[in-house]
């Protein structure tokens, strides 16, 4: 992540998609190498084996595609940022490998088109545009309502693009394994597009959504260097440190993260009460027979609820739906503040007008901030880690705290600390036919209401996707 902006910025330009087979080739030559290596605080880094399940169904699907028969949308998990190396791992290596076990013929390149948040570049740099628009990659502003030249990019390239397109139908990264975050609607909405447009064209591929699931492991369970991050993320709070002996059970790992969330928690609250005049009782109603992890995990929504209205305050923006959808308001907000379309030459403006411009986008990064820290923690619950204590959850939540006092005591975000070297597993589920849900619209359809037909198959396929994806992490 950036510094601090302490000025305003020119708008940021669309990246046209320019796939070039040889860059790919390099990457994927490049690939192991990524994956088990740190080498920048932002890349990813210590995985040392990915292993996948169901890859025939996809080396079939590709084979389909690739005859002409159907077009497919691979809806992947994002729980971490190595996920996308991840998936370019089990597209470049485990499905030609499958493939040829299994004598199904596929052409080279067995890849994808794929999004991905536009403002990767902002924290990453211009060079991270360039090489994702060399394998594949259309940037879209993920707080935009409508980002009109990426949609009609991503669609055009579903319904006719030499590749299938993948998609992550969260949206943003939640840090944990084992949750799924409320999908987005616009994976279903381009696949029923992609049908519209390939009946306009009199074609009959099948249109198909492929849920892939991916989940990490430690090779060995990183007690030692979770001791290690506990133990500073409390120096950093100002608590006491709790010490860990050998022989300790899992129990004292979860008192340790209890004791530290509580403690946190209080801080932002008079935080928030003291210097922004939010209202943040010391109490919380909740049923009486809510355990004491309940009443924390309700404490802690209401104080996402709270960092959110301050920054809505700010930019006048309405709070709606769940944190999710409040957080991509107000990406949309903030950028509009910083990225200003409205100034086609900033550096041809008066100082005066200049200086107010970068006033206010200084103001708008601080303000975004508070969003930021709420990104963090929206996929938290209140019995994930005790329903099935593991070193990985462990391990998730310590990160996610290690991640909000990065952002409040650093001006930049550093890189996660590696607690351990770590293995992928890829779930290739059973692809969903949306042309299947397309015709029985049209049946249903009675006195023109098609589109009310389309709309309501199409949040259904959103349900359907989630519940595919909860089942194969379960």
């Amino acid at each position: 992540m950036p510094r601090s902006i302490q000025s305003t910025q020119p708008p940021l330009k669309f990246i046209p998609q320019r796939f070039n087979p040889s860059v790919l080739q390099i990457v994927r030559w490049l690939l192991p190498i990524v994956l088990r290596f740190r080498t920048r605080p932002w890349l990813p880094a210590g995985i040392v084996g990915i292993e996948a399940e169901n890859v025939e169904v996809l080396a079939e699907l590709y084979q389909q595609f690739q005859a002409g028969k159907i077009r497919f949308l691979l809806a992947f998990r994002h729980p971490e940022v190595e996920d996308p190396l991840c998936m370019l791992y089990l597209l470049s290596r485990i499905v030609p490998q499958v493939a040829r076990q299994k004598n199904i013929k596929l052409q080279y390149p067995a890849h994808s088109y794929f999004l991905y948040d536009r403002g990767m570049t902002v924290w990453a740099g211009d060079w991270l545009g360039w090489l994702f628009s060399r394998v594949g990659g259309v940037p879209v502003h993920r707080g935009r309502r409508l980002d009109r030249q990426a949609i009609q990019t991503a669609r055009e390239l579903f319904a006719n693009g030499e590749l299938p397109i993948a998609v992550a139908p969260e949206g943003g990264t939640n840090g944990h394994s084992g949750i799924v975050s409320p999908l987005e609607p616009g994976v279903s909405q381009m696949g029923f597009w992609c049908v519209e447009d390939l009946q306009k064209a009199n074609r009959s591929e099948t249109v198909l959504i492929v849920p892939i699931a991916i989940q990490y492991s430690y090779d060995n369970p990183p007690w030692s260097k979770l001791d290690w991050l506990l133990t500073k993320l409390e120096a950093d709070s100002g608590l006491s440190v709790m010490e860990t002996t050998e022989g300790d059970g899992e129990e004292i790992y979860y008192q340790r993260i209890y004791r530290l969330g509580e403690y946190l928690i209080t801080e932002m609250e008079e935080f928030y009460r003291r210097f922004y005049h939010q209202d943040t009782p010391k109490t919380i109603s909740i049923d009486e027979s809510a355990s004491p992890n309940e009443v924390l995990i309700a404490r802690l929504h209401r104080l996402l609820d709270k960092s959110l209205a301050v920054t809505e305050q700010y930019f006048g923006v309405q709070p709606q739906g769940n944190f999710i959808d409040r957080c991509r308001r107000l990406e949309e907000a903030g950028w509009n503040y910083i990225y200003r379309e409205d100034l086609p030459d900033i550096n041809n403006l008066p100082p005066l007008k200049r200086g107010l411009a970068d006033w206010i986008a200084q103001e708008a990064d601080l303000r975004m901030r508070h969003m930021r820290i709420v990104e963090s923690f929206v996929a938290v619950t209140a019995n994930y880690i005790q329903e099935k204590p593991t070193a990985e959850k462990f391990a998730e939540t310590s990160l996610l705290i290690f991640d909000m006092l990065s952002r409040i005591k650093d001006t930049t975000l550093p890189g996660r600390p590696r607690l351990g070297l770590r293995r992928a597993k890829i779930t290739v589920g059973e692809p969903i036919s949306v042309s299947e849900r397309w015709e029985k619209c049209q049946g249903d359809a009675y006195g023109g209401k098609l589109r009310h037909a389309t709309r309501q198959a199409a949040s259904q396929l959103t349900k359907d996707l989630q519940t595919a994806l909860e089942k194969m992490i379960s």
